[in-house]
């Protein structure tokens, strides 16, 4: 455990400092740098000091070590706050995120590593073969985003020149399941110009270097930087071997993440471009500019897939719709020829920078997850972010970044610093209250509406006519003249450390940072001409096409002014900090420890600077004073109560804070922690150590005695299973028997008020012996059954009744739709209530014919059409009465065409479907082939399918 480490490697958590003093903290962070101790804790924050050298620290055994431990029982490590944040969010099924923070070159790329490489370690040990896949994707991520976006500074090797939030997608398991890469604000200028000693982004140099032969002809490259413009600074500085190497890694890594041969090819097409984009050269004979060897520019338009003509346009010539309408093209100076190439240089490597971080996404993204049967979905967020920046010249770049690093120093400052302090105080937790700097004023200094610095820039922007840096800053001047954190010149006359109309200065929380103001405007413009924008999204290349949507809309289209890099610069970084805010953070505070890149020089007050900077005193102070350790007493009292007597297995106190109490007075923890309103807190870790051993030592006891009670039980249970068996076996079959007769009893208790009278009840499977009794119970069911439905039919309706029964029986299993379901009319031509002329005319003709042939009822009457010989039909009427039936003609009021003996009929024959044909059999053999049809009073196809077996049955009965 950390406090088991020897005193020469001084104190491992800089809360058990005798003093609180800025001189025991940095003797104690430097003796334990010069010890190869690298690693402090502040309670749960991690302090990290580059070490500038390799460290056989990390590995699958350093990891096995953290694995599941607290972080009080090992040294302090990265692997440990990474174990931590996972423990929390698996146990407690809660975001948590690790914000890395320091200033550029103190080891933020390296640590965020780490903290992958741990978090991928003990995930999935299953190996499913899915899972793997995303850490797979995960982890190769870095390398390529490294490539891309980081570059060698003057304090850094691998300076990451972007920020990078990544969240990573746990399932219930606790396996990563995906994630989500943040980028922002990629150096774009890097592109074009670098510092003395600086160097271009990482991948311009492992294209050149690192190409093969073959690769590097085919995009008209040579293998060596100092031939480009844009890589000739960094060329003395770059490192053949190691870029070469690289590459290796990065289309390896390119094609593990899931990028085509073609998609890949394009990248380093686009990044072949940019370099000799760089090398062309412009020339004016005072009226006109020509671009100096054309071979290269075609080179340009075949790697971009565009025509060479276009891209010498587009350089050339700037497109411009006047108010009219009209399309007009201005020609470039020489100098906005430069400014245009530059301009669309860093345009496509920002574009590029976001495509793949897009293309990675759209791998990684978890899809289509539904919690309610994946279980809930929690993340762990790693911020890499780039550290607070103070150079000799510093730009735009930097006052965002400076800007960015402030957000996160607030949040530090909310989170650790007021929350703590807040907690105790709404506990009712008597304390020392500890002063801290809150850098809200610097942060409203920045962003403030219509009052900060961003608004002055974005007024200056949209302002119409020639504004200028120099006006802008004057704008700030006098805006800002009272403002305790911002100076210049023009405020500060002696200060000679500033320039007239050039430099203005922000007390940062960091220190005092000095900007020139010059490229301001125009960076934060963010200009480019529309021209390449309708080039690129006109390449034959869908690569380039899919980065550059924008480029469709024509030059006469209106189009919203787009917001300036600075607004959406701080609308991000806003956005970042309320995620961040929402989940539960561990921090890990990076120091550089000196200026040289030396792993043994511990510059002192450099290493102050940065202490002070980032609060660590303060946050000494404010763990010192208050608790390491804090809990509800349910949840503590369940998890130590078999430490004490009292508590165990359950308590009879009055409430769980007293019970809590007599745990820790049973163990003598009372000076060392204090009662909250509903929390117990702890000041040291050693005593939760305590605790914790105690508890284990305890575990192992009372598994034997569950065991042991157990074992017990299970003899018992068994001695008892084996009498009531033959017992059992004895009344199995009286108690089978009865069983069937109760719950038939049961189920059939209410069939009586049913309305069904128990035709849906279902009856119970019986035993093999009551197999007999049930059939002629269930027959004795359905006959009372019957006789329930038929006690309720009127009277009158027994016939209609008889009829349908008989039909059944005739039907049943032959033809499916029978007009079982409607009242039957029988006569429906008399009946006919919606077609009352039709109705007249029958009911007459119906008449007579009973006046004459001296029938009784009619039988049967609708429409039908009949089917001759010669497959010719008719309409016709048809009565069926009980001595004749009758063809009638409906067109001549019902004419009586045909008249037959009923007797005349032997049988009838309709088919098993759904259509109306029948045929009527006479003992002439002379039969009458008919298809019954809807007519304007005719019943439905469902009442017609059911009129013969009616009719026949009802005539035979």
């Amino acid at each position: 455990m950390a406090e088991l480490e020897g005193l020469e490697f001084g104190k491992s958590d800089f809360v058990l400092l005798d003093e609180v003093t800025m001189e025991q903290f940095m003797e104690n962070l430097k003796l334990r740098f010069e010890k190869g101790r690298i690693y402090t804790y502040i309670g749960e924050v991690v302090v990290s000091v580059n070490p500038y050298r390799q460290m056989d620290i990390y590995g699958t055994e350093t990891i096995e070590t953290y694995r599941g431990r607290e972080l009080y029982e090992n040294p302090p490590h990265l692997y440990a706050v990474s174990d931590a944040a996972y423990k929390a969010m698996k146990r407690r099924a809660k975001d948590t995120c690790i914000v890395i923070s320091g200033e550029s070159g103190a080891g933020k790329t390296e640590a965020s590593k780490y903290i992958m490489q741990y978090i991928a370690a003990i995930t999935n040990p299953s190996q499913r073969a899915e899972v793997e896949s995303v850490k797979n994707v995960l982890l190769k991520s870095n390398c390529v985003l490294e490539a891309f976006g980081n570059a060698k500074t003057n304090r850094n090797d691998n300076s990451s020149r972007f920020g990078k939030y990544m969240d990573i997608n746990f399932n219930f398991n606790g396996d990563p399941t995906g994630g989500h890469i943040n980028n922002y604000l990629l150096e774009k200028s890097r592109v074009v110009q670098q510092q003395d000693g600086e160097r271009n982004f990482h991948s311009f140099y492992q294209l050149l270097r690192g190409g093969s032969d073959e690769m590097l002809q085919s995009f008209h490259l040579q293998n060596d930087p100092a031939a480009y413009v844009y890589t000739r600074e960094g060329a003395a500085t770059a490192t053949s071997n190691n870029d070469r190497s690289s590459h290796k890694v990065v289309m390896s890594a390119l094609g593990v993440i899931g990028f085509s041969r073609e998609e890949i090819n394009s990248v380093y097409e686009i990044l072949a471009s940019i370099l000799l984009l760089g090398n062309l050269q412009f020339e004016s004979d005072g009226e006109s500019v020509q671009i100096q060897g054309l071979e290269a520019v075609s080179h340009v338009s075949e790697l971009l897939s565009t025509d060479p003509e276009s891209v010498s346009k587009s350089l050339l010539y700037r497109t411009v719709a006047t108010g009219g309408g009209e399309v007009i093209e201005k020609g470039h100076t020489e100098q906005d020829a430069c400014f245009g190439r530059d301009a669309f240089a860093k345009a496509l490597y920002e574009r590029l920078f976001a495509w793949i971080v897009g293309r990675i996404n759209s791998v990684i993204e978890v899809k289509n997850y539904n919690p309610v049967l994946h279980g809930k979905n929690t993340v762990i967020g790693v911020l890499d972010i780039y550290g607070f920046e103070i150079f000799d010249n510093n730009s735009f770049e930097q006052f965002c970044i400076n800007y960015c690093n402030e957000k996160l120093q607030q949040l530090f400052i909310e989170l650790i610093l007021q929350q703590e302090q807040s907690e105790y105080e709404r506990e009712g937790i008597t304390w020392q209250h500890i002063n801290y700097f809150n850098n809200q004023i610097i942060v409203d200094l920045v962003e403030q509406q219509h009052k900060g610095i961003i608004s002055i820039l974005d007024e200056a922007c949209l302002t119409v006519g020639n504004v200028t840096d120099t006006v802008c800053l004057d704008s700030m001047d006098s805006k800002l003249a009272h403002h305790p954190h911002y100076t210049s010149r023009k405020l500060s006359p002696t200060d000679k450390t500033m320039d007239f109309q050039k430099h203005f200065r922000i007390r940062h929380y960091a220190g005092d940072v000095t900007y020139s103001v010059e490229g301001f405007l125009d960076k934060n413009k963010d200009l480019l001409f529309q021209d390449f924008k309708r080039l690129m999204y006109n390449s034959a290349n869908p690569v380039l096409k899919e980065m550059w949507p924008d480029g469709q809309l024509s030059i006469t289209e209106v189009t919203k002014r787009p917001l300036t890099a600075a607004t959406l610069f701080k609308n991000s970084i806003v956005a970042l900090v309320d995620k961040l805010a929402c989940k539960e953070p561990y921090y890990v505070r990076c120091i550089k420890p000196n200026e040289m890149k030396s792993p043994v020089l511990f510059d002192d007050a450099r290493c102050q600077h940065q202490v002070a900077y980032l609060g660590l005193l303060e946050n000494v102070m404010v763990r010192r004073a208050g608790f390491a350790y804090r809990q509800h007493y349910p949840r503590f009292l369940q998890r130590y109560k078999m430490t004490c007597e009292y508590t165990w297995p359950n308590h009879l106190m009055a409430s769980d804070r007293e019970a809590v109490e007599a745990i820790i007075t049973q163990h003598g923890f009372q000076d060392d922690v204090a009662y909250g309103q509903t929390k117990l807190f702890v000041r040291t870790p050693r005593t939760l150590f305590t605790l914790e051993q105690e508890r284990s030592a305890l575990i192992p006891i009372l598994v034997l005695f569950l065991q042991k009670v157990w074992r017990g039980a299970l003899a018992r249970m068994r001695c008892r299973r084996m009498r009531a068996i033959y017992t059992i076996m004895g009344c199995y079959k009286r108690y089978k028997v009865k069983a069937h007769f109760w719950e038939v009893e049961r189920r059939f208790a209410s069939v009586r008020t049913m309305a069904d009278y128990g035709k849906s009840v279902e009856w119970p499977t019986p035993p093999a012996a009551l197999s007999q009794f049930h059939n002629n119970t269930v027959l004795l069911h359905r006959r009372w059954w019957a006789r329930q439905i038929v006690k309720n039919i009127p009277p009158s309706d027994m016939l209609e009744v008889r009829a349908k029964v008989a039909a059944l029986t005739a039907l049943s299993g032959e033809r499916k739709d029978w007009g079982i379901s409607r009242a039957w009319e029988r006569d429906y031509l008399a009946n006919a209530r919606d077609c009352p002329q039709t109705s007249s005319s029958f009911i007459r003709v119906s008449k007579e014919l009973r006046n004459k042939d001296e029938y009784n009822q009619v039988l049967f009457s609708g429409f039908c059409r009949k089917v001759n010989r010669f497959n010719k039909s008719t309409d016709r009427g048809f009565l069926v009465t009980d001595k004749y039936v009758y063809k009638l003609e409906p067109k001549k009021q019902y004419k009586v065409l045909k008249r037959l003996p009923l007797d005349a009929f032997t049988g009838i024959s309709v088919t098993s479907g759904v259509d109306q044909m029948v045929v009527l059999h006479t003992s002439s053999q002379d039969d009458v082939l008919l298809c019954l049809q809807r007519g304007s009073c005719a019943p439905t196809r469902t009442e017609r399918a059911s009129w013969w077996a009616r009719w026949w049955t009802t005539s035979h009965e």
